[in-house]
């Protein structure tokens, strides 16, 4: 039933239609939420009859890209998601790409790495291109050319009247510094402008597994310590799984995962990584397509997975943060379970802080406490309770907040913290001007002065 949207010509999905529980399926399977509506979104003017219906009638508003958020921001109790999911342009124009809100990044990836270019994405393929934008999107191409949101050049946004702003440096360029890590918190985005960057085709890349060991893991910073903006490196420690690429002393054990991605010649790749390989049990560096780098992570994080995440951003790390990491993996209560660490630097840290919203430039590393469990009976509680006590024992290396894509449901002055004084000041602003009543509240919350409408 469309009609009543006015102007809305996609498919509008009430509880008891077919394809309603699965267009209020989110990646984490811990959430189980029941919206009102969802109106699958096919162009702007749809997602404009869809925010004035919502905010005609009261109704919590929830946007969905990916689905992948977190939290579960993608969905609401008894509200209306707008579903962008199948609005999935995507046009190369030279150097710039524009992308379809509905994007996932295996999407994209597939469609530029055809002209050897990309956008610094995220390290798993089945993330949307929208969320992880707003948030700021840290991925393997992030040392060498920035955060996805730095290559955010230009966007069109519906805000909480309906209006529609094509939004650049040259027009709300307010606006634009907000889109660029303040999350969904203006608008919905309908359309990104991204530049593109080139990339060899194929690079030099893979991941190196040891058993659980501080050694490694020195190697590791060691290495990243001095690292080249080309060189893009990440940490697991996890539980090796039960494949038969996994060498049979190591299934089901806890290992430390080396893994990197070099954008200069193949040769000087092999040396650089080197030490990460020494002594591995399992070595796949090689020869690899940017998009099977993206996608090598995507088998231990399938949707659907009950998920509690801790995240932190931290600053040198010394041999005690070693020691630190791999108690928290001896303690792991789920062989689901991760602990990851992203190294920063390199063109992060050169983007003057205050020209994006993104705050934490200066960090030397991101970590991710990713509590994973499959069985929907369980309550999580001994998962979450585990990273919870991780990241208490790391916090004494924090450089100040966490990521905002990778907030859980943690109250809103771990939001704020995450964004920091400054910047939290210039959001506020920014919100109280472009939505005042706070319409786009279902996500990491900045909320205007005076906030008209619950949170």
């Amino acid at each position: 039933m469309t009609t009543m949207f006015e102007g809305f010509t996609g498919l509008l999905l009430r509880p008891g239609d077919d394809g309603y529980d699965e267009a209020r399926r989110v990646w984490n399977g811990a959430v189980d939420r029941r919206p009102a509506f969802v109106a699958r979104c096919l162009s702007t003017a749809d997602v404009v009859a869809a925010i004035r219906f919502g905010v005609r009638h009261g109704l919590t508003i929830a946007v969905r890209g990916g689905g992948h958020s977190i939290p579960g921001h993608s969905v609401c109790e008894g509200g209306l998601v707008v579903d962008l999911s199948p609005m999935k342009s995507i046009r190369v124009e030279g150097r710039v790409v524009q992308v379809g809100p509905g994007v996932l990044w295996r999407e994209l990836d597939a469609v530029t790495e055809a002209h050897g270019l990309a956008v610094p994405g995220g390290e798993i393929s089945d993330t949307g291109v929208a969320g992880l934008t707003l948030g700021g999107g840290i991925g393997w191409l992030s040392r060498k050319y920035g955060l996805a949101c730095d290559n955010l050049v230009a966007a069109r946004v519906v805000t909480a009247d309906g209006t529609v702003l094509d939004v650049s440096e040259d027009d709300h360029a307010d606006l634009l510094w907000g889109l660029r890590g303040g999350g969904g918190n203006f608008g919905v985005v309908t359309r990104f402008t991204f530049r593109l960057n080139p990339i060899p085709v194929p690079l030099f890349a893979g991941m190196a597994m040891h058993p659980l060991d501080r050694e490694p893991l020195r190697a590791f910073f060691d290495l990243a310590a001095h690292a080249p903006d080309d060189l893009g490196l990440n940490a697991a420690l996890i539980t090796a799984p039960p494949e038969p690429f996994v060498p049979a002393e190591l299934r089901g054990r806890p290992v430390v995962v080396l893994a990197a991605g070099y954008l200069g010649p193949y040769g000087e790749g092999v040396e650089l990584t080197r030490t990460l390989r020494e002594g591995a049990h399992l070595d796949t560096f090689g020869a690899l397509r940017y998009t099977a780098l993206q996608s090598m992570a995507d088998a231990a994080t399938p949707p659907g997975l009950a998920a509690h995440v801790r995240s932190e951003w931290l600053g040198p790390m010394s041999g005690d943060a070693v020691d630190a990491l791999v108690e928290a993996a001896e303690r792991m209560t789920s062989p689901l379970n991760q602990t990851l660490v992203r190294i920063m630097g390199g063109a992060i840290a050169r983007v003057p802080p205050d020209s994006t919203a993104f705050r934490f430039r200066e960090a030397a590393a991101m970590l991710t406490l990713a509590a994973l469990w499959s069985d929907s009976s369980d309550d999580g509680e001994p998962h979450r309770a585990w990273a919870r006590s991780a990241w208490t024992a790391l916090r004494p290396w924090s450089a100040g907040g966490a990521y905002v894509n990778h907030l859980d449901d943690e109250g809103r002055a771990r939001v704020r913290e995450a964004y920091g004084t400054e910047t939290w000041a210039k959001l506020v602003d920014l919100k109280t001007r472009y939505d005042p009543t706070n319409v786009f509240h279902h996500n990491n919350n900045v909320p205007p002065r005076r906030t008209q409408r619950p949170e």
